[in-house]
């Protein structure tokens, strides 16, 4: 059960009103690294919980990140308040009204349709989504994954916070940054509590290919470091010689009944292709200058981008 404190777990003081910036401040609140994004990861983690320390943190934090979202929000309310009462009023010409609430990002959505209201979307406009909370349902896993998204958030912050010069919504953006800090701490104290926490899940990884290195991008920019180096790997340069790495032919096969084979080699027969044919098509039919050699003949080409320019042009004429 939740019980609403009318009080803001910190201060928000906005200068003045700027539809812009709330649109950008929107990223916090409907973002896939946003507030209501962070609640919702956490408190089903937590209802999931069985260890009751872990229970209690996720709970916490997840109700924590709702007061964080109370915070956003009020800040994108405050920052809306001018030109929706402009607008709900009509008391600025259509002209001043136009520039007021079309500042930049989707400030006129959120004007509009949502009455300077904080919309459950990204800065962009885009609708939040469950697709946000990628929790797996093993706390190896969602601890790490946990950590990850306060990082993000930080950054997100941090960004946010360079581009307004409003001392009130910095104080209260550098707030809610530093708090993702602290959340990150305590979810890497929670993950290090558990005893071999790493790999995640019960099963082991695999002997024959838990130490190896595969350098599949390879040419200038080569580097080696301890990620791909040292005794801790088995590093493999010569790709085609390695593979298959489970030493078999490297061809995908299936077993099928009787039936099922019948079925396959009738439909494989149906649908051969002919190699030996040459097919006139309807790119042969329609083609014109430029498109190259057909089937029997050739419509040529331009020689690089300024000539295609000029052949398009002097089409045109």
């Amino acid at each position: 059960m939740f019980m609403h404190n009318k009080r803001l777990q910190y201060t928000v003081r906005v200068a003045e009103p700027n539809p812009a910036l709330a649109s950008l401040l929107l990223e916090q609140f409907g973002g896939p690294d946003g507030e209501l994004a962070a609640a919702m990861r956490y408190f089903t983690q937590g209802l999931a919980e069985d260890d009751p320390g872990r229970k209690d943190m996720l709970l916490d934090i997840a109700t924590e990140e709702l007061s964080h979202l109370e915070v956003i929000g009020s800040i994108v309310a405050m920052l809306n308040k001018g030109a929706k009462s402009s607008l709900t009023e009509a008391t600025m010409e259509e002209a001043e009204l136009y520039m007021a609430i079309n500042a930049g990002g989707n400030s006129h959505t959120q004007s509009i349709l949502y009455g300077g209201g904080p919309a459950l979307t990204n800065s962009s406009g885009v609708p939040w989504t469950a697709a946000y909370v990628d929790s797996r349902g093993d706390p190896t896993c969602d601890l790490r994954s946990n950590i990850a998204a306060e990082s993000r958030a930080k950054i997100v912050y941090e960004r946010l916070i360079n581009i307004t010069d409003d001392a009130g919504i910095k104080d209260a953006l550098g707030f809610l940054m530093t708090r993702e800090v602290a959340h990150q701490k305590s979810f890497e104290k929670a993950l290090y509590t558990i005893a071999d926490n790493f790999p995640p899940g019960k099963l082991p990884g695999l002997a024959a290919y838990a130490n190896t290195y595969v350098n599949t991008s390879q040419g200038e920019g080569d580097a080696q470091g301890p990620w791909n180096t040292g005794d801790q790997w088995e590093r493999i340069d010569d790709i085609a010689a390695s593979l298959p790495a489970d030493g078999g032919e490297g061809i995908a096969s299936v077993t099928l009944t009787e039936r099922e084979m019948d079925d396959f080699e009738a439909m494989a027969a149906r649908l051969q292709s002919d190699p030996a044919a040459n097919p006139a098509t309807g790119a042969d039919l329609g083609a014109g200058p430029g498109a190259g050699k057909l089937t029997d003949e050739d419509q040529g080409g331009a020689s690089d981008m300024a000539d295609a320019r000029a052949q398009a042009l002097a089409q045109t004429r």
